[in-house]
């Protein structure tokens, strides 16, 4: 095999040690997604590199066309094979991946070096569309300094540069466009949602409550520390029995899965009457794939979120599904009355059962019905049933069987809040009172370091509304009447000893590990505030702090603010073209004494020393020897006793300076 100069590569471009090191960056960069895609190409990842690598040391060629060819229909192949499309958010990026790794099969010129640099630059980009966390960041920063001192080093003509040396002006640059970027993300423009549409794949996967509830569901959920949304509120904090988030409202029944249904009524107004203080607060919510925005029961329809509407069901839902993190703020009153009057097809909704589903419900709503008991009486008569009687909140239910409501009133009694959720909406409809399951989330836990609530999944529940003639739907949580705890305090509080949550949803007191958990949350918190959530809204609203108000303001501030940084960068280019200006302070004192001497046409020739110099002042200007004897001294002890000058010489040599000056101007000779 043919060989090539031991100072270059096959490329004949890069050094070996440069091409060890780019490859290195690549790794780096590529290495997150590694998770993400297919391990069989990430193991084709992993053979590219070994191979350029091993082709580099050894200056192997580079394959020829058709090499390269195939080598790039199989790449398409396989990313088709594995996602069935070569587009959209997955399979784009895996497709890049494997481009990338491809490119280096030719990097043999200048211009391949560049744009495989350039690639890099961008695949830093696509770590965004899974992840915008602190870490993510930090990570890609790193590996931006790495790219840019890789650019750095492919620029540099003859042996490599040091790697600390790169490393550093790599740094230095990222550095320098640290604040160019923070002005542009400050003032560049927000508009409403992303800036490009993503394909359908985009986002995260769906997480958190679904638009369905089966008995287990929500049981299963509890088990998940992951976070759902955070919330500050704007004064009064109300207490955790009183924090109701309401989420899906389910109207169908089948026996056994509750679902949305109504499509029809949903486009009904709600009516509403409110009264009391008004809860204001601001909720950070966590993409969750879904139309559904969380607020406390219930929220104020004139004072709706941007982009948001409010369903006849009391639901708050945004305009289009949340795939990436939204601030909004809202606005609720605990006091309320919803829908006083109820149309007909509304009570049908409401009212309607499987035809043979759980009979032995039905004939206990209807034997309360016919003890002459009235709505009020009936919801009573249930809760006093759960209360009374021996039924556990638990989060380990046993199955259930055809008639999943029968099992669990009659048989099993052991549930968990969708368990009881459902049982009480099911025997409410049997009666002929209009009933609904709402989930959402019950609580949330204050941030011990900081001033917002967390609340994640493990708060999620389920309750149940009942709608009663002048007072309209009233909430009823019927977990309340079996584990009061749940409500009063929280999840872990109303589970016994043998079933308790995780160690990480234990709610244990504030010890050093739990006070460095909430100082990482608040950090997060507030990155996802400032940064994640920075929209049109907060836009306007802190720039309208400073006077900024419309976009012909904010386009304004934009361009005098690019132009003054672009104008700063410019003057210092120019100031590190000029000269350097000397910086020995001994040889400035010595010229600033000298001075003196050159108004009467004596001055120090090129090449002539200053003790030489000295010798001929004092034949010219005797009455100046000794002075200058003095000053040649303390000049020769401050800049050439030692490599540096210390504080001292320095001090001599300006009082020396000083008073050669004074005796040149007192016996200046006559012109």
């Amino acid at each position: 095999m043919a060989t090539l100069p031991a100072t270059t590569t096959a490329a004949t471009y890069l050094h070996t040690a440069s091409l060890l090191r780019f490859l290195a960056v690549m790794l780096l960069v590529l290495a997150p997604h590694f998770a993400r895609i297919p391990w069989g190409e990430t193991l084709a990842i992993l053979a590219v590199l070994a191979w350029r690598a091993e082709a580099g040391r050894r200056r192997w060629r580079m394959p020829g066309k058709l090499v390269r060819g195939t080598l790039t229909i199989l790449a398409f192949a396989g990313v088709w094979w594995s996602y069935g499309r070569i587009n959209g958010q997955h399979a784009g990026v895996a497709l890049l991946l494997i481009m990338v790794a491809l490119k280096l099969t030719e990097m043999d010129q200048r211009r391949d070096v560049m744009v495989t640099v350039f690639l890099l630059y961008f695949v830093c980009v696509t770590h965004f569309l899974f992840s915008q966390e602190i870490w993510t960041l930090a990570y890609l920063l790193l590996a931006t300094v790495a790219i840019t001192a890789t650019l750095i080093e492919a620029n540099h003509a003859g042996e490599p540069l040091p790697p600390a040396l790169s490393l550093r002006r790599g740094g230095s640059l990222v550095l320098q466009a640290l604040p160019l970027m923070l002005l542009m993300f400050v003032l560049f423009p927000r508009v409403p949602g992303p800036l490009w549409g993503l394909p359908s794949d985009s986002g995260a996967s769906r997480s958190g409550l679904s638009d369905k509830m089966s008995p287990g569901d929500i049981a299963s959920l509890i088990m998940s520390d992951e976070l759902a949304f955070r919330v500050r509120f704007d004064g009064t904090v109300p207490p955790p029995r009183e924090r109701y988030w309401r989420g899906p409202v389910f109207w169908d029944f089948d026996g056994r899965e509750w679902s949305e249904g109504m499509p029809a009524l949903s486009q009904n107004p709600v009516v509403l009457e409110v009264g009391g203080e008004p809860l204001r607060y601001e909720v950070v919510l966590e993409p969750h794939r879904a139309l559904w925005l969380f607020a406390i029961d219930v929220p104020d329809p004139r004072q709706l979120p941007t982009e948001s509407r409010m369903a006849m069901d009391g639901r708050l839902l945004a305009e289009r599904v949340v795939r990436e993190r939204l601030l909004y703020k809202a606005v609720s009153y605990p006091r309320y009355r919803m829908d006083g009057e109820l149309s007909d097809r509304a009570r049908r909704a409401a009212t309607r059962l499987p035809r043979d589903a759980n009979p032995r419900a039905r004939a206990l709503a209807e034997r309360w019905r016919a003890q002459g008991l009235d709505d009020a009486a009936i919801v009573q008569a249930a809760l006093s049933m759960f209360r009374q009687q021996e039924f556990f909140y638990t989060l380990k239910p046993p199955l259930l069987g055809r008639d999943p409501v029968d099992d669990f009133l009659f048989e099993t009694r052991r549930g968990f809040c969708e368990h009881y959720s459902s049982a009480f909406t099911s025997l409410m409809r049997a009666a002929g009172i209009p009933a609904r399951v709402v989930t959402g989330y019950l609580g949330g836990r204050k941030n011990e370091v900081g001033e917002h609530y967390v609340v994640r999944q493990s708060d999620a529940h389920a309750w149940s509304e009942v709608w009663l003639p002048d007072q309209g739907w009233l909430r009823v949580d019927p977990t309340g009447a079996v584990a009061p705890n749940r409500v009063e305090q929280d999840l872990g509080s109303a589970l016994s000893l043998e079933e308790s949550l995780p160690l990480g949803l234990r709610r244990s007191g504030v010890d050093a590990w739990a006070r460095l958990q909430a100082s990482w949350d608040l950090a997060n918190a507030q990155w996802n505030r400032w940064v994640l959530a920075y929209g049109p809204e907060l836009q306007e609203e802190i720039l309208g702090k400073i006077g900024l108000t419309g976009w012909r303001d904010l386009m304004l501030a934009l361009t005098i603010s690019l132009a003054t940084a672009v104008g700063l960068f410019g003057l210092l280019a120019i100031r590190r073209a000029l000269p350097a200006r000397n910086q020995d302070q001994a040889l400035a004192a010595w010229r600033r004494a000298l001075k003196v001497l050159a108004r009467d046409g004596l001055l120090q020739h090129p090449g002539e020393g200053p003790r030489a110099f000295a010798s001929r002042v004092a034949e010219q200007r005797p009455e100046l020897a000794l002075a200058m004897r003095r000053l040649v001294e303390s000049y020769l002890a401050a800049r050439y006793r030692d490599a540096q000058p210390d504080a001292a010489a320095l001090l001599g040599l300006r009082e020396a300076a000083r008073g050669f000056a004074h005796a040149a101007r007192r016996k200046r000779a006559p012109t």
